[in-house]
């Protein structure tokens, strides 16, 4: 066995499937991508090189920048709202001694499902006759705060963050709440010792040890965010108007719709370089943070 372990064709014969299918499936078609970004290409004839051309089309696009702005909003649901919500949930649950696992499997249980059994179930919720939305508001008496509310401006692309939010809040209570189990428990006791009341105990103690978990989850928002489609695609395809649209539907759409391929990869490879650009200035921001810290 030792002698396994030294041996370098060990490591490379290991290695070599999934580097095998990281080129093909990874690589390879960023590659692609990259080269037929500065194409003009119908996805038939053969391709011809027009240089910039697709990034000076994308940037006097405006649904290409409506595209640009839905992804932002995104990361800033997320961000503002969604991880704060987050963290509140599993201090909550941190916090329950009885019935534990069913309230972590309740909150779990979105995650599980499929991005198209989620968009298909909350678009049923947000159905104008028979959702259950509506119905519910026109129970308490509120029905001026009905709405259509995937079809309407003021309301889609609010609609669709909330579905998405809902999705992945269970993954990402799971994960702080597997950080706050590991607080050693010496320290909470000292400060109920000191008379730390349970907030003050959160905010001034559990609060900054999840710091780690808390970069780890906006990293991740930010990058999901920029990878939306799915969930977009099924509950409105961007409509209505674009306004839902986000830079990944919108791509789709020139490419398969249209036929825009070439101008589809350039799409593509802005949206590597601005995630590339929006992860890079969070990395920025943490490090000066940790080095403003000690």
């Amino acid at each position: 066995m030792n002698k396994i372990g030294r041996n370098p064709f060990a490591y490379a014969l290991f290695t070599l499937p999934t580097l095998l299918l990281f080129v093909i499936f990874f690589l390879y078609p960023m590659i692609m991508s990259l080269r037929y970004g500065f194409t003009e290409w119908n996805g038939v004839s053969p391709a011809r090189f027009n240089g910039l051309d697709n990034f000076i089309t994308a940037f006097q696009d405006k649904y290409f920048w409506m595209a640009v702005r839905n992804n932002l909003y995104f990361i800033g649901f997320s961000v503002g709202i969604q991880i704060p919500f987050i963290l509140g949930l599993a201090l909550l649950v941190s916090k329950v001694r009885r019935w534990t696992s069913f309230y972590k499997t309740m909150i779990f249980l979105p995650t599980v499902l499929s991005t198209a059994v989620v968009g298909v179930l909350w678009g049923f919720i947000y159905h104008p006759q028979a959702g259950l939305l509506n119905q519910a508001l026109e129970a308490v008496g509120l029905m001026t705060w009905q709405h259509v509310w995937l079809a309407e401006e003021a309301t889609a692309m609010l609609s669709v963050l909330v579905t998405n939010a809902w999705q992945w809040i269970g993954f990402y209570v799971m994960l702080v709440l597997s950080a706050i189990y590991a607080i050693p428990k010496n320290i909470l006791e000292a400060a109920e010792l000191d008379g730390a009341t349970s907030l003050r105990e959160a905010w001034s103690i559990t609060l900054p040890m999840l710091r780690p978990v808390i970069m780890v989850m906006i990293l991740l928002s930010i990058t999901g965010a920029m990878k939306a489609l799915d969930i977009v695609f099924v509950m409105t395809g961007g409509n209505p108007y674009g306004i839902t649209e986000v830079m990944a539907t919108y791509m789709y759409k020139k490419a398969y719709r249209i036929g825009e391929y070439g101008y589809a990869n350039g799409i593509a490879v802005l949206i590597l370089l601005l995630t590339g650009m929006l992860t890079s200035l969070f990395g920025w921001f943490t490090r000066k943070q940790e080095e403003v810290q000690y």
